[in-house]
Formats: structure tokens, C-alpha cells, sequence
């Protein structure tokens, strides 16, 4: 069994549950995040939790589903679909996992172009209401 096959149901507990302490424990200090409307990566723990728990109140719903799975030797891509204020949006998330059966790397892919300019707004929204800040700029 690969290092993400073991390690997948972690991820799937904290979406099930929300749980930001459950998401801290799953991350690498130095994990990378790659948002689907932020240019740069987003680089640490922290930010990426901030980034993760804000799309999760945004994108878990009754709706949200996973529904194609691949994983290989540290390295899990899941694919879900969500409806989220009629919008069907069909995404794609990367994980790369360490050694320990942390992620080290998770990049976000989002279509359509619809869904896409949707979630520009409500995960700004939400990332701003999260950190009292502004977040960076796509």
C-alpha cells in the first residue's frame, strides 16, 4: 500500500468533520499551497490552513462529492463536484504527501469558467472574514 493510499482517509475525515485542529496535524510546516486564483504559492502550515478552511465553509455542502479517486506512491488526485449557488463546479485537488503521511504540496484545479469567477468571490469573501485581512490578490 502507497504512502498516499495510507494516508487518504486523514484528508477525508477533515472534510467530513471541518475540524482545523485535524487539518493543522495533516500539514507539513512547509507545505505549499496552490489556489486555483492566487498567482503565487502560498507557502507554510498557516496560510494554507487559512486557505483550505476558508474553501471548505465555501465549498461543503449536501452537494459536494468526491467522485474519482487515484492514488500512487505519495501522490493522491481527487476529483468532486459541488452545486454552489446553482453553479455546478467540478474541481480537482493534488496532494503530495511526505514521508509521514503529511501533505507537503496541494494545488487546487477548477472548472468551468463559471464556477471559477464564483469562487474568485466567495473565497475572498470568506478569506477576508476568516483573517480580518485582505488576502492576497489573484
Amino acid at each position: 500500500m502507497s504512502i498516499a493510499e495510507r494516508s487518504i482517509h486523514r484528508w477525508h475525515e477533515v472534510v467530513r468533520s471541518g475540524d482545523p485542529a485535524a487539518l493543522m496535524a495533516l500539514l507539513e510546516d512547509d507545505v505549499t499551497f496552490h489556489s486555483p486564483v492566487v498567482h503565487t504559492p502560498q507557502e507554510g502550515a498557516r496560510i494554507t490552513a487559512l486557505y483550505l478552511n476558508a474553501a471548505h465553509r465555501v465549498l461543503v455542502n449536501e452537494t459536494f462529492r468526491y467522485v474519482r479517486e487515484a492514488h500512487q506512491d505519495q501522490l493522491s488526485v481527487l476529483e468532486f463536484l459541488v452545486t454552489v449557488d446553482g453553479i455546478e463546479i467540478n474541481a480537482v485537488d493534488m496532494i503530495q504527501w511526505s514521508d509521514q503521511g503529511k501533505i507537503v504540496d496541494f494545488k487546487v484545479m477548477v472548472r468551468p469558467a463559471k464556477a471559477m469567477n464564483l469562487l474568485h468571490g466567495k473565497m475572498a469573501e470568506m478569506l477576508q472574514s476568516l483573517s480580518g485581512s485582505q488576502p492576497p490578490n489573484p
